[in-house]
C-alpha cells in the first residue's frame, strides 16, 4: 500500500525524522568501528535491520515479491543505498571524525539535483531547487564554521570514499522511483536482504568476526544502527521518495548537519558558534524551498480510496 492522500506536513515532519534518523547514525557507526570492522558491521547492520523489516511485513501480511526483475532491481538499489556508500562511510570513519562525514555526505542533494537535470530529467530543475541548494550549502558552512574543513587535507582517501558514497546515495534516491506502486517497506526489506546477501560472504572471508571482541558500546551502537537509523529509516526513505521526490528526499541531508551538532552539543559537550543560528535558519529555508510543492501539485496526486486502505494507513503510515 502506497500513500495515496499524501499530506504536505506530514511528509515535511517524516523528512526531520529521516535526518534525525541518519544524522545519529554517523555516531553510531564511529563507535561501532571502533571494535568492529567495518565490512562486519555493515553486514549485521542490514541483516539486523532486513529481519526487522520481514518481522513487519510478515505481521502486517505483506509479502515480498518472487519474480526475478524486481530482486535484480533490489540487488541494484543494495548498491546504491547500503553495500557501497554504508561500507566506505565506515571504512572512513575509522580515520575521519563523525561530523566531518556528515558534512562530505550532506553534498547528496547536490549530486542529486545534477543527475535529474543532466541524465534523467524527470524533475524539473527550478530557480527554487537550485535556490534551496544554494541555501543549504550556505547553511552547513554557517553552522560548521570554517575551522572544522581544515581537517580536509589529511585522511584523502577516506574523504574521497565518504564523497563516492554521497554520489551513490544520489544515484539510489533516483534509481529508488523504479519501485513505486510498492508498499515502502517492500523496497527497504528487499535491498537490504539483498545487501546481508553480498557482504556476508566477505565478511566471513576478510573479518572472521567469529574471532572478534566487540566492546558492549559497539554492540549497542550497532543495534541502534540497524533498528532505527536503517530499518525504521529506510521505510521511511522509500515513502518520501515517491512523495516528495527524489532531489525534496535527499534535501533531508542539510538537515543531517545541525542535527549532528546537536548530538554533539548533547553527548560531547561541543559548542555551537555564534553564526550557527543563522546557518539553521539558511538550511531550514533549503529545504524548505526544495521540497515544498506550488499549489496544488499534490491536489493531482489525490484518488479516491476504500475504508479499509485508509484503515490500513492509519494502523500503518509509512
Amino acid at each position: 500500500m502506497t500513500p495515496q492522500n499524501p499530506n504536505l506536513a506530514r511528509e515535511l515532519s517524516l523528512l526531520l525524522a529521516l535526518a534525525t534518523l541518519w544524522g545519529s547514525s554517523y555516531t553510531f557507526i564511529k563507535i561501532g568501528v571502533e571494535t568492529v570492522p567495518p565490512v562486519t558491521l555493515i553486514a549485521a547492520r542490514t541483516l539486523i535491520a532486513g529481519g526487522i523489516l520481514l518481522a513487519v511485513l510478515r505481521h502486517r501480511h505483506v509479502r515480498l515479491p518472487r519474480d526475478r526483475e524486481t530482486w535484480r532491481r533490489f540487488f541494484l538499489q543494495a548498491c546504491l543505498n547500503s553495500v557501497i556508500p554504508f561500507t566506505l562511510i565506515a571504512w572512513a570513519e575509522q580515520s575521519v571524525d563523525a561530523g566531518l562525514a556528515a558534512i562530505l555526505n550532506s553534498a547528496t542533494p547536490i549530486f542529486t539535483f545534477l543527475l535529474t537535470v543532466l541524465i534523467t530529467r524527470h524533475e524539473r530543475a527550478t530557480a527554487r531547487k537550485l535556490f534551496g541548494v544554494m541555501a543549504g550549502l550556505a547553511g552547513i558552512c554557517l553552522i560548521i564554521g570554517v575551522e572544522a574543513l581544515g581537517g580536509l587535507g589529511g585522511s584523502l582517501m577516506a574523504q574521497l570514499a565518504i564523497i563516492a558514497a554521497t554520489v551513490c546515495y544520489a544515484g539510489a534516491a533516483i534509481f529508488g522511483k523504479n519501485f513505486k506502486g510498492l508498499d515502502p517497506a517492500v523496497p527497504a526489506a528487499g535491498s537490504l536482504i539483498s545487501g546481508a546477501l553480498i557482504l556476508l560472504p566477505v565478511s566471513l572471508v576478510v573479518d572472521r568476526p567469529w574471532e572478534l571482541a566487540p566492546s558492549a558500546a559497539s554492540m549497542l551502537a550497532l543495534l541502534a544502527l540497524s533498528a532505527f537509523s536503517t530499518a525504521l529509516a529506510f521505510t521511511i526513505y522509500f515513502r518520501l521518495v515517491q512523495t516528495l521526490g527524489s532531489v525534496g528526499t535527499t534535501s533531508q541531508a542539510y538537515l543531517r548537519v545541525p542535527i549532528g551538532v546537536a548530538i554533539g552539543i548533547v553527548f560531547l559537550g561541543e559548542r555551537l558558534s555564534s553564526t550557527a543560528w543563522i546557518g539553521l535558519v539558511c538550511v531550514i529555508s533549503g529545504v524548505a524551498a526544495m521540497t515544498i510543492p506550488r499549489r496544488g501539485e499534490y491536489r493531482g496526486a489525490k484518488r479516491r480510496t476504500s475504508m479499509r486502505a485508509r484503515f490500513a494507513e492509519i494502523l500503518w503510515p509509512y
